[in-house]
Formats: structure tokens, sequence, C-alpha cells
């Protein structure tokens, strides 16, 4: 029997991110609320429960917005419930902020920045006499 590569949870879970990625959409279109989508969905084994992770456009939007998904999480799970899915028990949603985007940000954002300050170095020693000698 070949072995199975994904767990039953990962497979629901990109369903979920699919479909919760629209209803997300939507819900912060409906309300107003800062553009944040939809990174990963994690769910339980037991399939009781799932951590939605979003990412902001603006990172200081982002946990307000958050915060308002979190409020609204039982009229998502109840959209949930009646979109396309076909699951007995929809999971209770615990809407989370996905930081790493940010952080991959931040660090780029170091890393071109020492490259500048290395840059100029590296012009300077050769044109400080050291390279070529003319007689």
């Amino acid at each position: 029997m070949p072995s199975r590569d994904f767990k039953r949870t990962d497979r629901i879970g990109a369903e979920l991110r699919r479909e919760l990625g629209m209803l997300v959409h939507a819900a912060v279109r409906d309300h107003g609320l800062p553009s944040v989508s939809v990174s990963d969905v994690e769910i339980t084994r037991d399939l009781d429960w799932a951590t939605v992770w979003v990412t902001a456009m603006l990172p200081e939007q982002g946990l307000p917005t958050v915060k308002a998904l979190n409020e609204m999480g039982h009229e998502i799970r109840h959209s949930l419930a009646h979109s396309g899915m076909r699951m007995r028990r929809v999971p209770e949603l615990k809407f989370k902020y996905d930081d790493s985007v940010d952080k991959g940000e931040r660090i780029e954002s170091l890393l071109r920045d020492q490259a500048r300050d290395l840059l100029p170095r590296a012009d300077k020693s050769a044109d400080d006499g050291s390279g070529d000698k003319q007689d």
C-alpha cells in the first residue's frame, strides 16, 4: 500500500484556506476593514479548531483587523458552513496575525543597507592606488 504523503488535516486545511480567503476578502470589503489576506490555515487533528493566519499590506493595521475578524468569527464560520465545503462539522475559527512577511521584509532591508554600506568601501579600495601600478 503506498504511503500517504499528505495528512487529512493538511488537505482540509488547504481547502479551508481557499474558502476562507474568499470569505475574509468579502468580510473586509463589506465591513470597511484594512486589506488582509489568508496566508495559512492550521487545523487541529480532531478538526475542532482552525487557526487562520492572515497578513496585512500595512503591518500597523494587521492587529486591529485580526481583532475585528475574531469578533466576526461566528459569522464567517456560519458562511463557511453554507459554502461549497462538505464537512460534517465546521471548525471554530481563531484568527492570528502572520508577521513572517514583515520579518522577511525587515531582514531584506537590513541586508540591502549592509550591502550598500559595503559597496562604497570596495570602490574606495580600488581607487586608493593599491590596484594597478603605472611606471
